[in-house]
């Protein structure tokens, strides 16, 4: 499928054109702001994702999610709302999105975040992986 290589490609081609970017496994973007918030740079941190042109969010809903981090997710998705870009791949169809993050208010306000201004890219056939693996 090549859903992190494409998102990756986007990403690299805004850096080629002076944007700033920023890659993280959602799973990893967690873990970070968690340990942003235990050591006191949580604004901080948040700042910078902020400031960051395109934001690359790769393995949504691979993994549930905490309340902490369902309002970290708000958090950082509306300091990005209508003034960044914010690249997203899952294996999760987005109609599963609401149940994944599973307060329906913060998934309510999350996904009118992101949903209402995104396009679509759905890609097809099999994993990238798979292909690369059976070439060895």
């Amino acid at each position: 499928m090549g859903k992190t290589y494409l998102a990756c490609a986007l990403a690299q081609q805004a850096c080629r054109r002076g944007y700033r970017t920023m890659y993280r496994r959602l799973g990893r973007l967690f873990e970070e702001l968690n340990l942003a918030r235990a050591d006191g740079s949580y604004a901080k941190f948040l700042a910078r994702l902020a400031r960051m042109d395109v934001l690359v969010l790769d393995d949504w809903g691979i993994a549930s999610i905490k309340e902490t981090q369902r309002q970290d997710l708000l958090e950082v998705m509306e300091d990005r709302d209508g003034v960044r870009s914010t690249v997203i791949t899952s294996q999760l169809p987005r109609d599963k999105w609401h149940d994944y993050i599973g307060d329906p208010t913060v998934a309510d306000a999350v996904l009118d975040r992101i949903v209402h201004s995104a396009y679509t890219i759905a890609l097809k056939g099999p994993s990238r992986r798979k292909e690369k693996a059976t070439k060895h």
